[in-house]
């Protein structure tokens, strides 16, 4: 059989990510190629540090993009803090404060746990009472909005708690950067990192990152050197650095950048607060239109993730013969839950461009569709 170009279907995405693309950046991804040490791209590389300070509420002028997906950011975070015989508390609440743990562990450095079920966020009580019992710790990490679970953490408190104990502090805000609020320099928030397609709308394998003053002393302070070349922050900022002449590093995605800057651009346009609005907007719309129908959220409402919902699945109706019939039928794609959750529950996003009041409409008019066909009734 002879191979031909490859045209995908048109989905209308409405899962843990990736988000839908603006038609913007779509457009700003065909754009003509650079070289990557191109003064035009050096420039356009500025232009995302700024508007990633803007969107990240930071002055942090350590503010850069990682070449990979969120879990690369979640790996410079921690390789460039953490040296083997470290004392760390990492919170863990879902699949991704596990992915922090294991990653801790394969450094070398003393894990101490600080766990919730999954579905709740972490009780800063919690973390609380694990710093007091390990004095020795010095650095803190969890996850702002767990994915896995639709879970949202207050970022704040955590992070007040930690640094009364003088811990660093380490963010994964890959699901809530965009999407609800997220405020670096005023919650004090040290090395913080995030995932270009969820809520900004990018194409997917960029990883924004940010370290502050207090994180960038605790580099210099290492005794053993940074365990991965291609992470190393020292090295990687003669690329991404200031106005000094810029260093090889290695040839970043020149076009996922392109994409990145302008959906950046379209998020100022916005407004920041007022996307965040329109996150809580349409997850309201959402929230009554499945409640109308008798499904429940598995996460209580105030550690809701406004643009990922946990939606329990009902007794007798078969996870994956619902989400195939609304992929097939409807160009739909909504989520499994992972690990303890597989079975239990959809996770259906309304991230960024997917966060649409078509799209909510769209969504359970379809669900409600399928599970009328399957058999269920409230």
């Amino acid at each position: 059989m002879g191979l031909t170009s490859f045209h995908p279907p048109q989905r209308i995405l409405m899962g843990p990510g990736p988000s839908e693309i603006h038609p913007r950046v779509l457009r700003a991804l065909s754009r003509p190629t650079v070289g990557h040490l191109d003064p035009e791209f050096i420039r356009m590389m500025d232009e995302v540090k700024e508007l990633l300070k803007r969107t990240l509420l930071t002055r942090n002028e350590m503010t850069f993009v990682v070449s990979g997906p969120g879990s690369a950011g979640m790996e410079m975070a921690l390789v460039n803090t953490v040296e083997p015989e470290d004392a760390v508390v990492v919170c863990v609440n879902g699949v991704f404060g596990a992915r922090m743990k294991a990653i801790v562990e394969r450094l070398g450095a003393r894990v101490v746990v600080v766990e919730a079920p999954w579905g709740r966020a972490i009780d800063p009580h919690r973390l609380e009472d694990a710093l007091k019992a390990h004095p020795e710790a010095g650095v803190v990490a969890f996850v702002h909005a767990e994915t896995s679970t639709g879970a949202l953490s207050d970022a704040a408190a955590l992070a007040a708690v930690a640094h009364q104990h003088d811990c660093l502090v380490i963010v994964d805000a890959v699901t809530s950067l965009g999407g609800c609020p997220l405020k670096v320099d005023e919650w004090k928030l040290d090395v913080v990192y995030s995932g270009s397609q969820k809520c900004l709308s990018a194409p997917p394998g960029l990883s924004p990152i940010t370290f502050n003053d207090r994180a960038l002393e605790r580099l210099r302070r290492r005794k053993s050197p940074i365990p991965s070349w291609f992470m190393d922050v020292n090295l990687i900022m003669q690329y991404w650095g200031g106005d000094q002449r810029r260093a090889y590093h290695h040839t970043a995605p020149i076009h996922n950048l392109y994409g990145l800057h302008e959906a950046l651009v379209l998020l100022q346009e916005e407004g920041l607060e007022n996307a965040w609005r329109r996150h809580w907007e349409n997850h309201r719309r959402l929230r009554e239109a499945l409640q109308a129908m008798g499904l429940q959220w598995w996460v209580p409402e105030a550690e809701r993730i406004p643009q990922l919902n946990a939606v329990r699945i009902p007794a007798g109706i078969d996870d994956a013969r619902v989400r195939r019939r609304l992929l097939d039928e409807y160009d739909l794609e909504i989520g499994a839950g992972l690990g303890p959750m597989a079975g239990k529950i959809w996770r259906i996003g309304l991230m960024g461009y997917s966060s649409r009041r078509k799209n909510v409409l769209y969504c359970s008019s379809a669900l409600a569709a399928v599970l009328r066909e399957e058999g269920y009734s409230p």
